[in-house]
Formats: structure tokens, sequence, C-alpha cells
């Protein structure tokens, strides 16, 4: 598998690399919808009088990442043997639906050359190779592909040249007929300027640049999208009367002005955490789309692996990375996530497995019937109840919770009211999927987030003095509670079980004692507080025997964990490192500190994570236990956003042991569930 490295984006457009370099996904007009790649690699090569070569050749050597805090990359690739070195600088503007490419080109020898730079785009429009159209359109000396409503055109400018225009062109179709693309015909340096083609198709572009000797040159591409051809002239307008230098300087300076409206003090991070999180927080955005989307991941190499992708709003997902946004001062941006959810709670108050960026329901593993043909739900429990969970916490950090009504009446009492019909006579909730999508019974996690949803719940009901629902959400949250240390605790294994399962046979649930890492929920959804002898012994067995024993290290879900399993030494390795495990256990270390000294451990594990990360701070799903390479989709934006609010608590138990005497407690670093509590 190959992952996906240095995404950029504007919430419309998603741009994402392979870590060769190459363009393998571009999502327009949704983040995550409509793979106009589809995982197709779009080829960038330089022809000199010596050689030619593709950006992914091995005698290239490269080093990638991005422009200072921006969402600009900066890939610098030094040929040896043909005395070239390139500065590649990318970047979706800001504003328009424009993927801009600078390309400076050095030249080490003594004597003028003739440099050619091609820029091919292997595209299936609206996630398909059938029907698409490329042509040369005179009027703009561009490259034009279009089915049906996606257009997109390729252009390219040399600064000595007093207009656009590409210096040569090849158009063609491929995968039919043993054709491969017109990328091949590049390798030559003459293109074959076939005007149309259509089918299954590409195209390519040449930009000729003359380099002084031991100067430098720079040539410029870009890719507007739209949706009729009308759509492209104005953009190809707008990028040639600016500049595609005035439209990468000016999202340059948009991401800088973004990250400023975080509110947490980094200098209490060392200047690389600081550098990570605030890297994390560039990389979450490319993984939202405009309309509230919060994507888990975009990276089609998984579907080679499940013929299906990452690319859904799991309202889980969404709603604990929206928590960390929240917390770093980005109200506006969640509340599209919030008034998405809005827009898909069902009838009966639950919210779907998970969703496609414009809404639809997405594909779907959980049956709805039983093996024995009963009606079942088909749902994750825990994903209504997290969405209420961060709501509560965004309407109190944003202070607009009296501007909720809306939200409580429309989102909160159909999603409350549904909990607390959906449980047995204990008060436990009745069986659903696990939070890994792959168990249906009573789950520790999934009890936790219920507890919190319906204290946040509560907490609204008394906002808007509903006394009615407001006592029966309490008391609701109570019962789960309750039924929580009576029926998922261990006593002979002194600690907290993952799951409870129906044994028809013995009319009753039976407890699973596999150590899981998501019972770390237990105190991080505030059931029980984090110094509580059963959740310190239970997060002390998960340390002890789910921590990876190899030179690579890091947290495992749970035992014998088979999902992209590389080995079954489970006593060695129960499964492979996750970021968000090891980090739930980092944030518990945190919780229970009692002095600096004692963060120690927690600030490891934050720096293991940076580590373990792409040399551009990119974080996969997991990691491979023995070469710690990415393993899965990449990035996962969830781990991002778990490094985040890690990197949060630590900052404010930092801050609290270094000037407890002259600082006070921030509103985003409360407990704020206990104020929901308080207001039923």
């Amino acid at each position: 598998m190959m992952a996906r490295d240095l995404p950029i984006g504007n919430g419309e457009v998603l741009i994402n690399f392979d870590t060769h370099y190459n363009v393998r996904d571009i999502y327009y007009p949704y983040v995550g919808q409509e793979n106009q790649a589809l995982d197709h690699l779009s080829h960038f090569g330089v022809w000199t009088e010596e050689d030619f070569f593709w950006i992914d050749h091995p005698e290239l050597k490269k080093q990638g990442g991005y422009l200072n805090d921006s969402m600009i990359t900066h890939v610098e690739c030094r040929h040896e043997r043909l005395g070239l070195t390139l500065t590649l600088r990318d970047g979706v503007d800001a504003q328009d639906n424009v993927f801009i490419r600078k390309v400076v080109i050095e030249n080490h020898r003594d004597r003028e050359r003739t440099v050619k730079l091609y820029f091919h785009l292997d595209l299936h429009l609206y996630g398909n190779g059938v029907g698409d159209t490329v042509y040369f359109e005179p009027e703009l000396q561009s490259l034009v592909f279009y089915k049906g409503h996606r257009y997109l055109s390729l252009s390219c400018l040399a600064p000595d040249k007093p207009e656009a225009a590409v210096s040569s062109y090849a158009i063609g179709q491929k995968e039919m007929n043993r054709l491969e693309g017109t990328w091949r015909d590049a390798e030559d340096g003459q293109l074959g300027r076939n005007p149309i083609a259509q089918g299954s198709v590409d195209g390519t572009v040449e930009l000729e640049l003359n380099v002084p000797a031991n100067g430098t040159a720079v040539g410029w591409f870009w890719v507007c999208f739209g949706r009729s051809l009308p759509d492209i002239k104005k953009l190809e307008q707008k990028v040639r009367g600016a500049s595609p230098h005035a439209l990468l300087q000016r999202t340059y300076n948009y991401w800088l002005q973004w990250l400023g409206q975080e509110r947490h003090d980094l200098k209490l991070l060392d200047a690389e955490m600081a550098s990570f999180y605030k890297r994390s927080l560039l990389i979450i955005r490319t993984n939202m789309d405009n309309r509230g989307a919060i994507i888990a991941a975009n990276d089609s190499d998984i579907m080679k692996f499940a013929k299906d992708t990452y690319s859904y709003m799991w309202p889980r997902d969404g709603a604990l990375i929206a928590h960390a946004l929240d917390r770093s001062g980005y109200h506006a941006l969640t509340r599209r996530f919030f008034q998405f959810c809005k827009r898909g709670i069902s009838e009966e108050g639950f919210l779907q497995h998970k969703y496609n960026p414009d809404g639809s329901a997405g594909s779907s593993w959980h049956p709805r019937i039983n093996a024995k043909g009963e009606k079942q739900l088909p749902i994750q429990e825990d994903e209504t109840a997290l969405v209420l969970y961060a709501l509560w916490h965004h309407h109190q950090l944003a202070h607009t919770v009296d501007e909720a009504r809306d939200d409580y009446e429309q989102l909160v009492v159909p999603a409350a009211d549904f909990m607390t019909k959906y449980v047995d006579a204990s008060g436990l909730p009745l069986p659903s999927y696990d939070l890994w999508e792959e168990r249906y019974g009573v789950h520790l996690f999934t009890a936790a987030s219920v507890y919190a949803g319906l204290l946040a719940a509560a907490g609204f009901a008394g906002v808007f003095r509903d006394k009615q629902r407001a006592r029966r959400y309490k008391e609701a949250a109570d019962r789960v509670k309750q039924a929580v240390e009576t029926q998922m605790f261990h006593e002979a294994e002194n600690r907290f079980v993952r799951s409870l399962y129906w044994n028809e046979e013995k009319r009753g649930y039976e407890q699973d004692l596999t150590l899981d890492a998501s019972m770390y929920a237990v105190f991080d959804f505030e059931l029980l507080p984090a110094e509580d002898p059963r959740v310190v012994s239970t997060m002390k067995a998960i340390r002890d025997r789910l921590w990876v024993r190899t030179d690579v290290g890091g947290l495992a879900r749970y035992t014998n964990d088979y999902y992209h399993q590389v080995t079954k030494d489970t006593a060695k390795v129960p499964g492979n490192p996750w970021f968000i495990c090891t980090l739930w256990y980092a944030e518990w270390v945190i919780a229970v500190a009692k002095s600096e000294a004692e963060l120690q451990e927690a600030a490891d594990l934050m720096k293991w994570t940076i580590r373990h990360a792409l040399y551009s701070g990119i974080l996969a799903e997991q990691v491979n236990p023995f070469s710690g390479e990415p393993l899965s989709v990449s990035p996962l934006t969830w781990s991002h956003a778990s490094f985040i609010k890690v990197a949060q608590e630590y900052m404010a138990k930092l801050k609290r042991f270094r000037y407890q005497a002259r600082s006070k407690e921030e509103p985003s670093d409360a407990k704020l569930l206990q104020k929901a509590g308080e207001r039923a």
C-alpha cells in the first residue's frame, strides 16, 4: 500500500499525493466524494538533452514537507547525475477552486540548458473513466477535461512569456487496447498534439524553459475546477489577471492567519510539539468539507484492500474531532458539522452508521436483522451520544448556549429521547455495534458515551427550562452509571470489561474480558474520575498488556487485533500500534498526574507520535509494529484530533502546576459535563 501524503485543499477541492509526490486523489466538488482521479497516478516529468525522468524515479532524491505553518507544500528534488534541483510548491487557492504548482529549476551546469516540464492528468470524472472528453481549447491555450457538470482545465505559464500557453500537448486514450496514456509520449520530449479524445482519456502539457548556466528558471502550472465551461473560463481569467504567484501567496497568508484563531498558549509546548499541533489543525481542515462533513480519511489506496474507502462522515469521529477544534477556538467551522448532523438525524432519533459528504447515507455492513431473523438497529449508539456531548461543549466554549434552541429541539431532544428509550430494565443501553464496528453488544465505550450524551442533553434542557426532560435525562444518565459499575466491572480481574454479550441459553449477559484501549472512555467521558481505583487498574492493565513489545512500541487496539495484522505473535504484538490508542493512554497519564514530573510519560508518548509520523507530519491510522511504516489510511483525521486534545490537556495541567497561584482554569480545560449535571 502507498501512503497518502501532503494533502492540500480548501473545503471543496482536495488534492492528495503519494509518498513519491505523484498526484493520486483529486476530490471535487465535495471533500471525500467524487474522486476525479480515482487513485490513478498523474505524472510529473522533466526532460533534458541528456535524459528524461519522472518525479518518482529512484535517482531523484526528494524531501517533502510544508512551507512553514501553511497549506503550501515545499518539496525539494535533486538529480545529481543530471545536475538539476527542482523545488515544487503546490497549493489549492483559499478562495477559488484552483490547484497551483510552482516549479523552480536550478541548473548546476556551466552552460544554459533547455528543460521541458511535463504535467500529466489521468482523470476519471465522477469517479469513473467512461465517457470523459479532453480537448485543446485554443482560446485558453489549455487542455479542458469534462463530463456532465464536471470541468477541469490544465494550464501553464513561463514568467518570461507574455501569456499563458503550453509549449506542446498530448491528448489520447488509456486503459484500452493496451494504451498506457499520453504520459508515455512525453519521454522522448515530443508530444503528439492530438486535439481531442473521448472515452477513457488523459492529457499532458509541456512547458519549455531556458535555464541559465548556474542559474534558475520558474514555471507555473494550474488546474481550474468548475461545473461548466464558463466557470472554467472565469477562473482562468482570475488566475491570469492576478497571476498564479499572487494566488499562491494569498493562500500562504490565509493559512497563517487561520492558525491565529488557536486560543491556547503554545509556548507551553516545545517547538517540535507546537509545530506538530499546528500542522495537525491544518491536516484536519483538509479533510473537512465546507458544508459540514468531517471526513475520517481520504486515502483511496484502501480500495485495493476493501473495495471501499474511509471517505465518509462517521458521527463519532466527527464529534471528537469537532470537540478538539472547539477547544482550539474554531467554532464557526464546527458549527457546520452540527448543522450537518441536524440534517442527518433519523426520524427515530439516532444518527446513521456513516454519511457521504453530501449528507446521503453512506455504505454499511450493519444488518437490520439478527441471526434469528429479528429486527435490530444498524447503529453504533456512541455516534449519536457523542454528537450531543460535543454539541454541549461547542455552545459552552462559544458562549452561544442561550442561542441553541433550534439545536435543542431538532437534534438534542430527538437523540436524547431515543437514548432514554433504548435501554434495558437496568438502565444499560441496548446492544449496538462497537466503535470498532465489529461486534454487536453492550460496550463500555458506548455506555460511557451515552452517559455523557444524556448529561449534555440534561444541561440543554436545564438552559431552556424544560424541567421534565432535564430530570428524565439526568436520571437516565445516573442509571447508566450505576449499571456500568455493577455489571461491567470484573471483581476477580479488578478492572472493567470491554463488552457484554447476550447469552440466550442463560438469559443474561456474559462479560467480555478482552483488553481494549477504548475502555479509557470510562474516565474521559466523566462516568468516573481518572483517579478512581477501578479506572486506575483498568488503565494499568491496558498499558501493561496492550503495549507493543518491539522497537516501535505504541498501544494496540485490543488483544489479537486482526485488522492489517502482520504477525500472530500476540504476546509480543497484541495488535498494530494505533495513534489514537496510544494517545488515549497519554490522556489518562495527564489526568492523574500530581506534578510536572509525572507529566513526562505523556510528553514521551506525544513525542512517540511525532516520531512515527511521516516527515511531512502526516499521521496514519496505525503503523507497522516492526518497521514503523504507516498502515491502513493516511492521514486519519481522528489521529490528528487525538494529538490536539492530548496536547490541550497537557498544556492545561502544565499551566496549573507552574502558575497555580496566579492563573484561573480556562473554560476549555474544565470538565464541562459537571455544569450540565448542575443545570439539570
